[in-house]
């Protein structure tokens, strides 16, 4: 899979991808991503991507030739219209069920904003969706752009050691993950429970099935009732 990032600051973005799990499946050749400068494309003779908005109003808006220019030479290098994603407050939240769908792309593009937003007729004539980790404004796209391909990436297959690394964790099934614990088996009086030092798998499996929806329950119920707790149960 290839993910290209539109940006005003690709340095931040190609630091975190290097790095982790991340950095070696791009070395193993698992996923791709490509940073873009927004900037080297626009037409100003003094590098400026932005303006003041129509109508007044506090910041500035980026322009929509430069992102329209670097997103056309997206799509000259693959030959093909990607998928485009904006990085927005006001797109729907961010789901593992949506990340289970983009991980099954080729290509996907992601457009990060800046300032006050770009202009509207961008999301218009570009954008096919857009996308938010959440009900909060950041100062721009980048953050929630390396949040969406982190949780991407680990879905493709070889990026993570074995496939029930993310199949167990939580929201994948519905539900957040059971408790884990390591040695050693007693810290600060506090005891890992007796059913995970037996080394009888069905009985772990069962238990941690049980917390599993117990956890759920006590700190996430709305889940319950999206997916249905009787489904769970």
């Amino acid at each position: 899979m290839r993910i290209d990032i539109l940006t005003l600051f690709p340095e931040m973005c190609d630091t975190v991808l290097g790095e982790s799990i991340l950095g070696r499946a791009q070395k193993n050749g698992k996923v791709e991503f490509v940073t873009h400068q927004i900037r080297d494309y626009t037409a100003d003779k003094h590098g400026r991507v932005d303006d003041a908005p129509y109508g007044g109003g506090m910041g500035m808006i980026m322009q929509p030739q430069p992102i329209f220019d670097c997103f056309q030479a997206v799509c000259a290098a693959l030959g093909k219209r990607p998928r485009l994603i904006y990085l927005s407050p006001q797109g729907k939240t961010l789901t593992q069920q949506r990340v289970k769908e983009l991980a099954q792309l080729d290509n996907l593009v992601l457009l990060c904003g800046h300032y006050e937003g770009v202009d509207e007729r961008v999301l218009e004539e570009l954008v096919d969706e857009e996308i938010s980790i959440g009900d909060y404004v950041l100062t721009g796209g980048e953050l929630p752009a390396l949040v969406l391909c982190d949780a991407v990436a680990r879905m493709l297959p070889g990026v993570l050691a074995d496939e029930a690394c993310f199949t167990e964790e939580s929201h994948f099934s519905g539900l957040l993950e059971y408790a884990q614990y390591t040695r050693p088996p007693e810290w600060h009086g506090k005891k890992v429970p007796d059913v995970l030092l037996s080394g009888h798998h069905a009985n772990i499996e069962a238990y941690r099935k049980e917390d599993a929806l117990r956890r759920t329950r006590e700190k996430r119920p709305e889940l319950l009732h999206e997916e249905g707790e009787t489904k769970h149960d």
